[in-house]
């Protein structure tokens, strides 16, 4: 269920801001949307995993406030990264 290290890379390569940029909001948001959709695909599978499922609310939450919190202080960075990972906020 854990994102494998080389679309891990792959992801820290394509939304961070410089080289071996991994704290950036950016970044953040979409590792946590890669996870979130590899944590949904094993839920559609085991539907009494409710162990997963917290984590997976967990998980969305985490996203949620990046995001609130990239609006708040780049409103063109935060709407690139909307665009980008296909979200709907």
């Amino acid at each position: 269920m854990a994102i494998v290290a080389a679309r891990k890379s792959e992801l820290i390569r394509e939304f961070g801001t410089s080289e071996g940029d991994n704290g950036s909001p950016e970044v953040q948001i979409a590792l946590l949307t890669e996870d979130i959709k590899n944590l949904t695909v094993h839920l559609k599978e085991h539907k009494k995993d409710f162990t997963t499922r917290r984590g997976l609310l967990i998980k969305v939450g985490r996203r949620s406030k990046l995001l609130r919190y990239l609006r708040g202080k780049d409103v063109a960075r935060y709407q690139g990264i909307v665009q980008k990972l296909g979200l709907r906020h």
